[in-house]
């Protein structure tokens, strides 16, 4: 079992690895993209990009992290429903253009 594995099973550190995640995210620059795997690596835990998805999952509503720059690695929202508009709304308030389907376009040019 992996160290983070075991970790999130038994709460220990978890809240590192999330404080981690938190301190990345809130650096990235505005009109700027990051992949959940990119975000994982930049963290410090190397092939944890589901996790990362778990701990955004987490944030509150009103959180001013800028969640909604965090995209799968082809470049496409992983959320459905009313999360995906409102992920691709924000996406488009800084001026990315998003597909119906959730698509960026042109993503490689939007990557930190």
């Amino acid at each position: 079992m992996k160290l983070l594995d075991l970790a999130i099973k038994t709460g220990r550190k978890m809240e590192e690895f999330a404080q981690n995640i938190y301190t990345v995210l809130s650096f990235l620059d505005k009109g700027k993209l990051i992949t959940y795997g990119q975000l994982a690596s930049q963290a410090g835990y190397p092939a944890h990009s589901r996790h990362v998805g778990k701990i955004l999952a987490r944030l509150p509503k009103d959180t001013r992290l800028p969640w909604f720059r965090v995209v799968n690695s082809q470049g496409k929202i992983s959320l459905q429903g009313d999360a995906l508009i409102r992920q691709k709304t924000l996406l488009e308030a800084e001026d990315i253009e998003v597909t119906a389907e959730g698509k960026i376009v042109k993503f490689k040019q939007y990557l930190d």
